[in-house]
């Protein structure tokens, strides 16, 4: 009955939709946003003429994040949740459109970033002043992308050189002792950009775990702060070696130690990590209509944990080439090439497979004509341990009138076990070795309705995974899980106004049993909004959520909640401003996963510098 009441509550969202419509149709249009990204396509396109999903978070959105992590700043985006184990550097999960975290590729800057024994991206250690723009694609991506990216990519650009010499600094006071430094500088000419950035952070933090965890002092509860501190660079380097080439070269690396609570008995345990990302590109024209970009680039992961008890260690390396090619053609851009990835993994775990490859080549185009679009991809990924998978997107567009668009795509996706998955053996987890991949199928129907600076957006969607990888009650592949859902959004600008808000709502089951996957709220609503005035910008963000499990025999609940954030900037002189940020204004206690908690009310203060 209360699944077919939240079926009925969908329903009703092409109902609002209708009359958001009508109300707006009354404007008069006068410009249409128009971001450039390339994560939808693989190559630079403008947002508005993409097919897909996509959300771009901005340097100016980041900034107003001060005091949040990467993760709890995605969390505010439209059709995007999040779940984590406690404060800064804490474990968290991001879930686009009620996938898991392990459906989620991340970039970082093309190059993929994460773990592979766990096989799911790292969010927790990049620090957000490094990062100049994000992009999040929502909807099955392996058609461009291959494995992890079921149910979206997000892709993450650090600040890169260009024209000119440009210095910035910025030192952040708060809540938990959090003391943070980070300066740096982009530049460039005509024939050569470069860009170098360094970082420290330090915070002591609070508790990440509370007695809901295990009950007693003695199942993993310690009231001990928790804190976590790092240490980072970034550097980018670009050279044009003729008119038509150029060689280019990113890299990032992240150290620190992170304190939380063992799951399993009250000491805490200290974990010292090392991540990196490091590339090396070369591109140019062959033709007038041929461009071409071969890379090579390699991510590390490396953890070494300590307990008074016990040490573990956990380092991955992810070993990728890529030769990529467009050529425009009259039928669109057409896009194919080679990838080629190797993982490997080493630790005090013992692993009966440590290496594995993956082969793969891709073609597709994308286009427009008057008011039709299209876009058409596929992929075959040879994996040494499963063998072939092949992946296909196919996405039409169409322009009823200059503002309103439809747009419908059909994909398929899937995704290997983790190394984890097929091997891990504790106490508390035990990886099966017979473990199979998962693959999907989505399909997506949207509209959107710009009128001046105002892009209106309603999308539903349906995802169908089979042999989908649970680790509750044990690691395992399910027959079926469906996902349902709708999201609809309105952001732009009036006068000194600028906003975002969307609404989300989410059906998520094993179609085994009826039951909610874990940690995914029914509803979650987001709202943002700023006003410029003088030397002054004053803002505030709104995130409520619905309840939800902790649990896949959904026995233990997970309480709604709604959070509010504000921030303030003032100019104080020609390059330099104060900010201030508060966190959880209302002092909220929640909790995005059982027993662990999340910030209270945390205050930042910011001093940065940043020339025009």
């Amino acid at each position: 009955m209360q699944s077919g009441i939240f079926r009925t509550r969908l329903a009703l969202l092409p109902c609002a939709l209708l009359l958001a419509f009508s109300a707006l149709a009354q404007s008069e249009s006068v410009a249409v946003l128009k971001d450039v990204v390339v994560t939808a396509t693989r190559s630079e396109t403008l947002a508005n003429a993409v097919i897909s999903d996509v959300t771009v978070v901005t340097r100016d959105d980041i900034e107003k994040g001060s005091g949040r992590s990467v993760s709890e700043l995605l969390a505010r985006m439209a059709g995007v949740q999040m779940a984590s184990n406690g404060g800064l550097g804490k474990n968290s999960s991001i879930f686009i459109r009620g996938t898991e975290t392990r459906h989620v590729l991340l970039l970082v800057d093309g190059v993929r970033y994460g773990s592979a024994t766990s096989g799911t991206p790292n969010f927790d250690t990049i620090p957000l002043e490094m990062i100049e723009r994000i992009e999040v694609l929502k909807g099955p991506a392996s058609a461009l992308y291959g494995s992890d990216a079921v149910g979206g990519v997000i892709q993450i650009f650090t600040r890169k050189g260009g024209t000119g010499f440009h210095p910035y600094a910025s030192v952040t006071a708060g809540e938990a002792d959090r003391a943070e430094l980070s300066t740096g500088f982009t530049g460039g000419e005509e024939q050569f950009s470069y860009s170098l950035g360094v970082q420290t952070l330090e915070e002591n933090g609070f508790s990440s775990t509370n007695r809901r965890i295990g009950g007693t002092a003695t199942t993993g509860f310690n009231a001990d702060r928790d804190g976590f501190s790092q240490k980072a660079v970034n550097a980018s380097m670009g050279w044009k070696l003729t008119k038509d080439w150029k060689i280019d070269a990113t890299g990032l690396q992240t150290e620190g130690v992170n304190h939380y609570d063992g799951g399993t008995n009250p000491f805490d345990v200290r974990t010292e990590f090392v991540t990196s990302v490091k590339k090396l590109g070369l591109q140019g024209q062959l033709t007038s209509a041929w461009k071409s970009r071969v890379e090579g680039a390699v991510s590390t992961d490396k953890a070494t944990s300590l307990t008074s008890t016990s040490t573990s260690q956990f380092d991955t390396e992810q070993e990728q080439w890529s030769w990529q090619n467009e050529v425009a053609t009259p039928l669109g851009l057409v896009f194919a090439g080679l990838d080629s990835l190797r993982e490997k993994v080493s630790g005090t775990q013992a692993y009966a497979v440590s290496n594995r490859t993956t082969d793969s080549a891709f073609v597709g185009v994308s286009g427009d004509a008057g008011a039709h679009s299209w876009q058409a991809n596929t992929r075959q990924d040879r994996n040494s341990q499963f063998g072939n998978a092949n992946t296909g997107l196919l996405a039409y567009g169409y322009r009823v009138t200059p503002d309103l668009r439809l747009r419908g795509s059909y994909g398929t996706s899937f995704k290997v076990p983790s190394f984890n998955s097929l091997y891990w053996v504790s106490s508390g987890f035990n990886g099966n070795p017979t473990t199979q991949p998962e693959t999907g199928e989505n399909a997506e129907l949207g509209a959107t309705l710009a009128l001046g600076d105002q892009l209106l957006s309603l999308t539903h969607y349906q995802n169908r995974i089979k042999g989908f990888i649970t680790t509750q009650p044990a690691v395992s592949n399910i027959p079926y899980v469906r996902i349902d859902g709708w999201t609809l959004a309105l952001e732009g600008a009036v006068g000194a106004w600028d906003y975002r808000t969307s609404l989300d709502m989410l059906d998520a089951r094993n179609e085994a049993n009826g039951l909610k996957l874990i940690r995914r709220p029914d509803a979650q609503v987001t709202a943002s909004a700023s006003y410029a005035v003088g030397e002054w910008r004053l803002g505030a963000s709104w995130l409520v959520a619905s309840e939800a499990f902790d649990d896949a025999a959904n026995t233990k609940p997970l309480g709604g909640y709604g959070t509010v954030d504000v921030h303030a900037r003032k100019a104080v002189g020609k390059d330099w401003f104060v900010e201030g940020n508060v966190v959880n204004l209302g002092d909220k206690f929640y909790q995005t996963a059982l027993g662990y908690n999340q910030p209270g009310r945390s205050a930042y203060i910011t001093l940065r510098y940043q020339p025009k």
